[in-house]
């Protein structure tokens, strides 16, 4: 397989080769880059991958404990990848080699421990590869280690993890989302470049809301799930989380791509996502689906999301208000029996090793039944047929990713939080790509996320537009985690 990564390709247009070769501001602590500004930095050789693989572990070691990102760290073979690079560095290589990155514990690597944050697999050792982190490996990158998750990716707060719950980097006595709790925070905090996280609800773009980063959840079918333990087979999908919007595209252009031996990908072309970043967005008309999605808003997420979309209208063809299909649940036949489907060999042998959250959900699963499941599947279907009418008469959706900032952590465990519908799910249900950008903070200091949706396989035009937003509102320059304890 042949990512076809490589800073020639890429460098495609005036804006794709600015972004490229922008270098970072020098007198700035490395952690402190883009994705991008650390492989320009690498390529013009104003600092080595040894370097800074040091730099990020030792940021690990000093604000790790206080957020609980990482599961595993490995700083023995990241180092030793780091100097392999070194040696070996080429100015025209991908811009991801010699880029320090980790991954999701649920996505298998090969040799090191792949947890799911669960006690059932606290000593699992995957022979192979997940075609993502494969693909990674490819492309150069510098692997840091597995980050933190809700246990085998079933919630969505990062704090039913049996190595216990992720903090919020902006306030520590906050959720991260989930279930990629600490693949968000580990970026948020800058402990790694990038990471990559599974969406089958909202896991990736949750998270890339609550700790104020780029969250892409992808096209059902656009990245191959092989070797990412399963969730939800009808709804999963893989994608980066990232600093920035073209962060997200050089992650994605490596991630994406047909896998033959997986029962998801589709045989798609790839394009290039790097040309998306600049593209004028001047033609492209703007739906708001403000029915259920704009309900029980709070009033600081409303605000910040109004003025988001207030700062794109003039640079788009128009902008309507749209109503989306609405998915109607089956009595006994969630599709959340999915997750037992996998899980069952295991909880119905040893049911004490899963969390307590866990266990209720299993349990619960046992009850669906076979004709009404069959029923939701079919619904799904039919979602995504419906929503490709939508997609006739706009091009993108602008709404809020949650309804809410980040909740209490103690609230969230003790459940006496009362959670707000999703925001996320609708759009795994329908298939299509979903991206969150931050757009600001609440009053409390807390990110607020805005959600750009796109038509199946649009993911460049989802890329154009949020790059357009953070072009006008640099969220990444202008705000950083403050690491409150309150």
């Amino acid at each position: 397989m042949n990512t076809g990564l490589t800073r020639r390709t890429l460098l495609a247009g005036t804006a794709a080769a600015s972004v490229l070769n922008a270098l970072p501001a020098s007198n700035t602590d490395p952690a402190d880059w883009t994705l991008l500004e650390a492989s320009a930095a690498l390529s013009k050789r104003r600092i080595s991958s040894l370097e800074l693989t040091e730099c990020l572990l030792d940021r690990i070691r000093k604000i790790d404990p206080k957020l609980n990102a990482f599961i595993t760290l490995t700083a023995d073979q990241a180092l030793a990848e780091a100097r392999n690079y070194d040696e070996k560095r080429n100015a025209q290589g991908s811009p991801l080699r010699g880029i320090p990155i980790a991954l999701k514990d649920n996505i298998d690597t090969a040799g090191l421990k792949t947890t799911a944050a669960s006690r059932v697999f606290a000593d699992r050792v995957p022979a192979q590869d997940a075609d993502v982190t494969r693909r990674l490996k490819q492309a150069g990158i510098v692997l840091l280690g597995k980050l933190n998750l809700d246990e085998m990716a079933f919630e969505g707060t990062g704090t039913t993890s049996c190595f216990g719950p992720v903090h919020n980097p902006w306030s520590l006595s906050r959720i991260t989302g989930g279930s990629s709790a600490g693949s968000a925070a580990a970026v948020s905090s800058g402990l790694c470049f990038a990471s990559v996280g599974s969406d089958d609800g909202g896991s990736v773009r949750i998270p890339g809301a609550f700790c104020g980063v780029v969250g892409f959840k992808t096209t059902y079918g656009r990245v191959s799930t092989r070797g990412v333990v399963p969730s939800a087979y009808s709804l999963d999908t893989i994608g980066p989380i990232t600093r920035t919007v073209e962060d997200a595209a050089v992650m994605l252009q490596v991630l994406a791509g047909f896998d033959p031996l997986d029962s998801i990908t589709l045989n798609v072309p790839v394009p290039n996502y790097l040309e998306a970043i600049g593209q004028p967005i001047s033609d492209l008309r703007v739906g708001i689906p403000r029915d259920y999605f704009f309900e029980q808003l709070h009033p600081d997420v409303a605000t910040r999301i109004e003025e988001a979309v207030a700062v794109l209208e003039p640079k788009v063809k128009s902008t309507r208000e749209v109503k989306l299909p609405r998915f109607q649940f089956v009595e006994n036949g969630d599709y959340n029996v999915e997750l037992y489907h996998y899980q069952k060999q295991f909880f119905d042998k040893t049911p004490e090793l899963y969390h307590p959250w866990s266990r209720e959900e299993l349990d619960d699963v046992k009850n669906v039944q076979t004709v009404p499941y069959i029923e939701t599947l079919k619904r799904i279907r039919e979602c995504r047929r419906d929503i490709r009418l939508i997609f006739e008469d706009v091009d993108v959706l602008l709404l809020p990713t949650m309804r809410e900032p980040a909740p209490l952590i103690t609230e969230t465990i003790n459940r006496t939080h009362k959670r707000p519908p999703s925001n996320t799910s609708a759009f795994n249900r329908f298939g299509t790509p979903a991206m969150t950008v931050p757009c600001g903070l609440s009053r409390d200091g807390l990110p607020v996320g805005l959600q750009i949706v796109g038509p199946a396989f649009a993911e460049k035009r989802v890329l154009s537009v949020a790059y357009a937003y953070q072009q006008a509102v640099p969220f990444h320059r202008q705000f950083k985690p403050q690491f409150r304890e309150a």
